[in-house]
């Protein structure tokens, strides 16, 4: 019997009894739940997961039947979408809003295991066999206040469950461009104008291959436009993105 087989009991037990002192609690709020990293019944019924008919290139849930044929919403035929293909687990909303908030600004860095397994199943039809797994970057002063990127923390849990490489200092950001509250669209685009880059030591990882971009939330697109930029510049093949919220325009 290997060594695994062994312990594997025995971290069991571990588990139980940690439960046992702290009850494994809701992804989105204090409720208890029967299982770690999943949402209590409530939640998961406020959760606006997407699915069926969605926009191609930014996620958007959109009316109609899925036959298989992409659809592009309208706000994409309007505004530069670089990317090719785009995908959101949910709208960024109720327990999706709680989730993200809890991510980026709370530490909740369990909330990133269960997060990339739901952005693996939406991934799955972007993997290519030469696929690598990078967020988009903070700047170093947000990392320095923040300590992590939680970016970050969802790219490298998505690379684990579709078991394609991840790197989290793929791209960088050379200047500071402030909270993206409050501007206007056109005001996004031109405040993350040539402020993403390539790192520089990590050019072999880009040129010629298929990059999976990842973030938390999808407002504009701004951010993840200048990120697809710089992976091009550097000579990427492709370039998708995939992100655990999107916002939806209001009515």
């Amino acid at each position: 019997m290997t060594s695994a087989r062994l312990l594997a009991p025995a971290r069991q037990l571990g588990r139980s009894a940690l439960d046992l002192i702290y009850p494994p609690q809701c992804l989105a709020c204090d409720a208890l739940v029967q299982e770690a990293g999943t949402l209590c019944p409530a939640c998961w019924r406020d959760a606006a997961f997407i699915h069926g008919l969605a926009c191609d290139k930014c996620g958007v849930p959109l009316p109609g039947e899925d036959d298989g044929t992409p659809v592009i919403c309208d706000d994409c035929l309007t505004i530069a979408r670089p990317w090719g293909r785009g995908r959101a687990v949910m709208a960024y909303d109720g327990a999706a809003r709680r989730m993200v908030l809890g991510l980026k600004y709370s530490d909740r860095h369990d909330l990133a295991a269960p997060a990339g397994r739901w952005l693996a199943q939406r991934a799955r039809p972007l993997v290519r066999a030469d696929t690598v797994v990078a967020p988009v970057p903070l700047h170093w002063w947000r990392m320095l206040g923040r300590r992590y990127n939680q970016s970050a923390l969802l790219s490298a849990a998505l690379a684990r469950e579709i078991g394609r490489p991840h790197c989290p200092d793929l791209l960088r950001r050379r200047r500071f461009t402030g909270s993206q509250d409050g501007r206007s669209r056109p005001a996004r685009f031109e405040n993350l104008a040539d402020a993403i880059t390539p790192h520089p030591r990590r050019a072999a990882m880009i040129e010629g291959r298929h990059v999976l971009l990842v973030d938390d939330v999808m407002t504009s697109g701004a951010t993840l436009a200048a990120s697809t930029e710089a992976c091009f510049r550097a000579g990427a093949d492709a370039v998708d993105v995939l992100v655990l919220a999107r916002v939806l325009r209001p009515e």
